[in-house]
């Protein structure tokens, strides 16, 4: 085998590099909303602990304003549905990378006539 791989190969090297990184940056991402909707939940579960008529402050840059537990539950619910959507979202397209980096990795040992190891 020459020490030059063939430009076809080549290019599917960097497809598979390049897939690789978007796997790693969904992977990220999908994280860090992870994170968020399991802070939205906590958050959620104690205003649910909380009397009807108990004071609620709410964060809004650096102040904190005084606000009702039911509108809060309500912009925290409609937050906890927003992030759910994006968290589905981002596990599709981490399968479809995956689908897709499989696809490359099977086509580039084809190319190189490596054979499949069980």
């Amino acid at each position: 085998m020459s020490s030059e791989l063939p430009p076809q190969i080549q290019n599917q090297i960097a497809q598979l590099q390049q897939i690789q990184q978007q796997a790693q940056a969904i992977a990220v991402q999908k994280n860090q909303v992870e994170v968020t909707l399991k802070e939205t939940e906590l958050a959620f579960e104690e205003l649910d602990k909380l009397d009807v008529d108990a004071v609620v402050y709410r964060a809004v840059g650096d102040l904190m304003i005084k606000t009702d537990r039911d509108k809060t539950k309500e912009t925290l619910q409609e937050k906890k549905d927003t992030i759910g959507l994006r968290l589905q979202t981002l596990a599709r397209q981490e399968e479809r990378i995956q689908k897709r980096f499989t696809q490359l990795q099977e086509q580039l040992k084809q190319a190189v006539g490596t054979p499949d190891v069980q």
